[in-house]
């Protein structure tokens, strides 16, 4: 087949798309399809596929300031990209994007504006999962349990003391604050004492990613996700940092968290993860494959935390490490997702 291969973006999570991108192409050209890679913020411009990768240069998410100079920079180039000639002819895209304008529905609705296929959940399923302020609404609705939480804009905040009592009394101390629609933890704190002076920093940080900031009850447990693909539930992984929690550096940095799949739990727990990842998955609308992230407490209660319809694809994701649980390697897996989007 003729595949376009779309990686890098705008996005905090660019170089983790970077990533993914480099073991998609991989399995790609051993799969025998003929393949171009494009990064849209060259614009219409075909780059060599070795500079766009070689512009992996760090495990640290960049800052705010640097994403929207990059976005403003870019969003023309981005337009004159998807209207090119270079997707004349292609059979399917394949989507190696994460985060904004991967998984929040964008260029899902440019593919789907010049009748192009693409791997993937479509655009609703997308802005859905992508924005937790929705997703959780979705979740709670359908008997999802999630941790207790509410949405806020900067400039609903007007007395921060008025502002810290509210937080206290819907979700409790500790709490997280994250921006709505980010991925890989980026712009997350954990607030763990009651202490006001926290609280600035935190909101600062979380706002400079998103207009719209999640306040949202911590949930102390094991950190539990599982893979949904096709309508089917992989096995469950466990993740387990070596400190602290699971946020971007652990994520992305070798030997700093292990993971065991599948997860040593219960026949009955197993079974209730995978129900409820399968009913997260369908609820949000999302198609051919996702991972659903859990939390589970001492207790053994899930909570569902989101959705993600653009999971990681590098050596370290989870996805990959479920599927080969089932003895299903990386090229099979891509083969079966392209299988699986053609039919959509």
């Amino acid at each position: 087949m003729n595949i376009v291969l779309i990686v890098g973006g705008y996005s905090s999570e660019r170089h983790i798309s970077l990533l993914s991108g480099r073991s998609i192409l991989k399995a790609l050209r051993e799969n025998k399809h003929n393949v171009v890679v494009i990064d849209p913020v060259y614009g219409e411009e075909v780059i060599d596929e070795k500079i766009i990768f070689d512009s992996i240069k760090t495990d640290q998410y960049p800052t705010a300031e640097y994403l929207e100079k990059l976005k403003k920079d870019t969003q023309n180039k981005i337009l004159k990209c998807i209207d090119s000639k270079i997707f004349n002819n292609v059979d399917i895209v394949f989507i190696g994007l994460h985060g904004k304008f991967g998984e929040d529905g964008l260029i899902q609705a440019l593919l789907e504006a010049k009748g192009i296929k693409y791997t993937g959940s479509g655009v609703n399923a997308s802005v859905m999962a992508m924005d937790k302020s929705i997703s959780k609404i979705i979740f709670k609705h359908n008997n999802i349990p999630t941790p207790e939480w509410f949405t806020i804009r900067k400039e609903e905040i007007t007395d921060f003391n008025n502002f810290f009592i509210k937080i206290k009394k819907e979700v409790g101390i500790p709490f997280v604050i994250k921006p709505a629609d980010e991925g890989s933890t980026v712009g997350i704190t954990i607030i763990y004492e009651d202490n006001i002076e926290q609280l600035t920093p935190a909101l600062s940080l979380a706002f400079s990613y998103s207009k719209k900031v999640i306040i949202e009850k911590y949930i102390k447990g094991r950190e539990i996700t599982v893979p949904i693909i096709g309508e089917k539930a992989y096995p469950v992984i466990e993740v387990k940092p070596k400190e602290g929690y699971y946020d971007f550096h652990h994520k992305y940095t070798t030997g700093k968290t292990e993971y065991v799949c599948p997860a040593e739990i219960s026949e009955d727990l197993r079974i209730k993860v995978q129900n409820l990842g399968l009913n997260a998955h369908k609820s949000l609308g999302c198609e051919v494959y996702s991972r659903v992230d859990f939390i589970l407490d001492e207790k053994e209660n899930l909570y569902c935390l989101e959705v993600n319809t653009l999971p990681g694809m590098t050596e370290l994701s989870l996805v990959p490490k479920s599927a080969a649980a089932t003895g299903e390697n990386f090229n099979e897996l891509i083969e079966k997702i392209i299988n699986l989007s053609l039919k959509k």
